[in-house]
């Protein structure tokens, strides 16, 4: 979940992240135990998605999984949202809240974005869920936009720039458009975010942009990278429900996200499953 971190000129004002957090070695592992607990809910999620399941169902399940695991979800009652998940189906963007009337269908593509709290610390990431038999297409889209969040990850070293990540995120949308003769929106309105005692945190992170610009990353840093893209156009809209993002020319939308710490040693997938 992205709340509050809108519009493009707002992420370039937020691009030098005052504040950032910097956790120890040991409030790292903290952070781990959550984010093992989201990879956790979003594996069972993924089993239960399929057609003829309501989104509150995958909202129930996620709850009970992030209960069962000694954690809280983060996104119930975050800032009124009235779910644990968001659950985005097709050109719904992201933070669609989960709804018996909402039930799936063969062909669809759903994201779920998923957050937890174990002993004060923060896990987020999301994936994006074929239904049943999906369009090519569509498979190409989600695969675009979970490379180019890998490709982000692997820019977030110690001593680079919070804007090599962004370029990165770029870079790889471009270069699978490219390949798949596509044209790929990158939504600029929404974006990652650093992560730890709270779920959202200075800096916001930009899905495109050059490199070298913004802080400089350092060990103990925890950054949300999550990429959304569209099939079409990157215009968005919000629905009257004052949540639920869409694109604005009804095209497919996906949305990949893990949350990552900055070590000596290269990124750490906070949010992988457990080993």
């Amino acid at each position: 979940m992205n709340r509050g971190r809108r519009g493009v000129r707002g992420a370039l004002a937020r691009l030098r992240g005052r504040d950032i957090e910097i956790k120890s070695r040991g409030e790292l592992e903290a952070m781990r135990a959550a984010g093992a607990l989201v990879a956790t809910t979003l594996a069972a999620v993924q089993q239960l998605a399929r057609p003829g399941v309501s989104t509150a169902e995958l909202d129930a399940l996620a709850e009970q999984t992030i209960r069962e695991g000694g954690g809280v979800p983060s996104f119930l009652g975050y800032h009124g949202y009235p779910a644990s998940i968001c659950a985005s189906v097709n050109e719904q963007i992201v933070h669609g809240i989960p709804s018996a009337s909402q039930v799936l269908t063969e062909g669809d593509l759903i994201s779920v974005d998923c957050g937890a709290i174990v002993d004060g610390w923060h896990g987020d990431a999301a994936v994006t869920i074929p239904i049943g038999a999906v369009s090519e297409a569509d498979l190409a889209l989600s695969a675009a936009c979970e490379a180019a969040m890998h490709a982000g990850i692997a820019a977030v070293r110690a001593g680079g720039r919070l804007s090599d990540i962004s370029h990165a995120v770029q870079v790889a949308t471009e270069q699978a458009a490219l390949r798949d003769r596509a044209d790929y929106g990158i939504v600029a309105e929404y974006g990652g975010h650093g992560i730890g005692t709270s779920m959202h945190m200075d800096p916001f992170l930009p899905n495109f942009g050059d490199p070298g610009q913004g802080p400089r990353l350092r060990p103990g840093m925890a950054l949300a990278v999550e990429p959304m893209l569209t099939a079409g156009e990157p215009e968005t809209r919000e629905l009257a429900d004052g949540w639920t993002v869409v694109t604005a020319d009804g095209s497919r939308a996906v949305h990949w996200e893990h949350s990552v710490a900055v070590t000596e040693d290269g990124p750490w997938l906070l949010t992988a499953p457990a080993d």
